[in-house]
């Protein structure tokens, strides 16, 4: 299995067809037999689950089979074809699951008959949630200290935040130097501890998912700069 994030930046022009990708690009998705799970979504400005769209930012997360799968995608694909003709920038990370729990649209997508254990190089790790209609206003009002607070933590390299649907289907991409740093950070902060923990006694989500991966490489840049430059050796 192997698992590709791509982010893509249209020029302000092609805006419009950001927006109409967001429907036509399910058509080939759904037709690739080597692609057993994917996901179009937006992005939002401030690397982390956000308000504000991004509206130039876009992203496709995406399950292969193979790597050869991804490589004849990445290099014939229609929706190749139509990043090169309307964006002008396009990041993508290529990863290999390391761990997974729940649910994503009731899908286990990163589901492996084994994980590698012992692992502690770099990690990007995934956040993803379904948000209660009802718990929108509890959750966006305790989720933004979190996200700054993340950004500062040691080992912490960068992160983006995506989503299918403002608002209530929001999750984070964070890249971390190690495993031992992405720990420090999620069980460590009192301020991340307390929002986990209002997060089951509230019952903020209907649908949540979490999970870790392994990096294999990165290629591109986004926004002018390569966001794990300063980890690429240690791929």
């Amino acid at each position: 299995m192997l698992v590709s994030i791509s982010i893509v930046r249209y020029r302000p022009l092609f805006i419009p067809l950001a927006i109409f990708a967001m429907a036509i690009h399910r058509i080939p998705l759904s037709l690739n037999k080597a692609c057993s799970f994917w996901k179009l979504m937006g992005c939002g400005k401030n690397g982390s689950f956000d308000l504000k769209p991004d509206w130039q930012q876009w992203a496709l997360l995406a399950v292969w089979d193979s790597e050869e799968d991804f490589k004849k995608f990445n290099e014939s694909s229609f929706i190749s074809w139509w990043w090169q003709k309307f964006t002008k920038e396009k990041w993508t990370l290529l990863s290999i699951p390391l761990a997974s729990h729940g649910k994503w649209d009731g899908k286990d997508p990163f589901k492996m008959e084994i994980y590698e254990t012992n692992y502690n190089g770099p990690v990007a790790v995934l956040t993803r949630a379904t948000i209660r209609l009802n718990k929108l206003t509890q959750f966006w009002a305790n989720v933004e200290p979190v996200a700054e607070i993340m950004t500062k933590a040691p080992g912490f390299i960068s992160s983006v935040g995506i989503g299918e649907a403002p608002f209530f289907r929001q999750a984070t991409l964070s890249i971390w130097r190690d495993m031992e740093s992405m720990k420090a950070f999620a069980y460590g902060s009192a301020e991340h501890a307390e929002v986990i923990r209002k997060t089951r006694k509230l019952d903020w989500y209907s649908e949540e998912l979490f999970a870790r991966f392994r990096l294999i490489s990165a290629r591109g840049t986004n926004k002018g700069i390569n966001p794990i430059k300063e980890i690429q050796q240690d791929l």
